[in-house]
């Protein structure tokens, strides 16, 4: 076949986001240029004469650490090794990084064959936003009020690698709230609710205790409209982000294995209620 696998232009990044939306993953409607932003050589395209026909994310993060994500190859195109080669030039990208990514679990025996092993589940939760009770005092403010290099030695905590472009980038986006939780100028959590294809997502969603991470949550449904359908990704080995889920009345909608090449990083999975992307991390 007349394949050709290139690199994406900053122009053409709607292209795997629509890929997404097709399979039921419902991005978020900037995520293309806050995708673009955490790397911009790091999504690649599988075309037979000029027509998309697959797709790949490999993000590299500092050149140590890289994702994989948006892996995938249009229904009528399945079969014929396309998807072979996107994982070829995706992994050759991400060559000499230790390397994650959120499949799906049935996929799991494959990923080991390329030398992916189990870290956690994820589990996505879904319900619909509640007015909360809050009578304000809290100490919430808003997300770009946050000394940046704060927030980014914050993130570190959580995720293996600075992203510092990805974060400017996924703060500013159009059609969502962050929010913060100051206490004695410390910053004690933070998250980030966004408009996707079907209702709002959550993500991510740090904090130093569940009841600082069950008032994020709260404030964060408060900015969306009341009843609209809600996500929450949540690392099963973080018992208390699974209570705050249950306390919320949400149901389990998804999951997802997070599976890495090479030395599993560190992560503070106890301050993780909400990942931030299944796509990147």
């Amino acid at each position: 076949m007349d394949i050709a696998i290139r690199t994406l232009r900053q122009s053409e990044m709607p292209l795997v986001i629509e890929f997404a939306a097709r399979e039921g993953w419902n991005p978020g409607l900037h995520d293309a240029e806050c995708f673009h932003a955490a790397d911009p050589g790091g999504f690649l395209v599988a075309e037979h004469r000029g027509e998309a026909v697959g797709c790949i994310g490999a993000v590299s993060y500092a050149g140590r650490f890289g994702f994989i994500g948006l892996y995938i190859v249009a229904p009528d195109w399945r079969g014929r090794g396309i998807g072979r080669r996107l994982w070829a030039k995706g992994m050759a990208r991400l060559a000499g990084h230790v390397v994650g990514l959120d499949g799906v679990p049935a996929q799991q025996d494959n990923y080991r064959k390329s030398g992916f092993s189990l870290a956690w589940q994820n589990i996505r939760f879904a319900g619909a936003a509640r007015r909360s009770a809050r009578t304000g005092g809290a100490p919430v403010v808003a997300l770009g009020e946050v000394d940046f290099p704060a927030l980014c030695a914050d993130d570190r905590r959580i995720f293996p690698a600075p992203r510092e472009a990805f974060l400017r980038a996924w703060i500013a986006m159009p059609d969502a709230t962050g929010l913060a939780w100051m206490e004695q100028g410390r910053l004690s959590g933070w998250g980030l609710v966004r408009r996707c294809r079907e209702g709002h997502k959550i993500g991510p969603l740090v904090a130093d205790s569940p009841s600082v991470a069950s008032a994020l949550y709260a404030a964060l449904c408060d900015s969306v409209p009341e009843g609209d359908t809600v996500y929450l990704d949540v690392p099963v080995p973080n018992a208390d982000a699974l209570a705050l889920a249950q306390v919320e009345g949400l149901r389990s909608v998804f999951e997802t294995a997070r599976m890495y090449a090479g030395f599993a990083p560190a992560c503070e999975l106890q301050r993780l209620y909400g990942v931030t992307s299944f796509e990147l991390g």
